[in-house]
C-alpha cells in the first residue's frame, strides 16, 4: 500500500525558510569575522610598508641637507688662539717672543 505524502502547512514551510535564514546569517557572520582578520593583516602590511617609505624619505632628505661643517679657522685666528694658550699656561709676553725668536716693538 502507497502511503500519501502529507502536506505541509504554510507555517511550517515559513518555519523551514526562517531556519535557513538564520543558517545563512550565521555562515554571513563567518564569513564577516574571516573579512576582518583579513583587513587586519592587509592593513598591518600596508603599514608596514608606509613605515619603510617613511625611512627612504628620510633617507632622501639627509642626501640632500647640506652637513653642517666647523669653520676653518684663518691663520691670523690660529696664531691668537696658539698665544692664548701660551699665556694660559703662565708664559709671559717677553718669554713667547724669546722662544720665537721675535723682539716685540714697543
Amino acid at each position: 500500500m502507497e502511503e500519501k505524502r502529507v502536506r505541509r502547512t504554510a507555517e511550517q514551510i515559513a518555519a523551514d525558510l526562517d531556519a535557513q535564514v538564520e543558517q545563512l546569517m550565521g555562515s554571513i557572520d563567518g564569513i564577516e569575522e574571516k573579512k576582518a582578520a583579513a583587513c587586519a593583516e592587509y592593513d598591518r602590511k600596508i603599514d608596514s610598508v608606509r613605515e619603510r617609505i617613511a625611512k627612504l624619505e628620510e633617507r632622501k632628505k639627509a642626501l640632500f641637507t647640506p652637513k653642517k661643517r666647523k669653520p676653518r679657522k684663518k691663520k691670523a685666528d690660529q696664531i691668537k688662539e696658539l698665544i692664548r694658550q701660551a699665556q694660559k699656561s703662565g708664559m709671559k709676553l717677553d718669554e713667547i717672543a724669546d722662544k720665537l725668536g721675535v723682539e716685540i716693538a714697543e
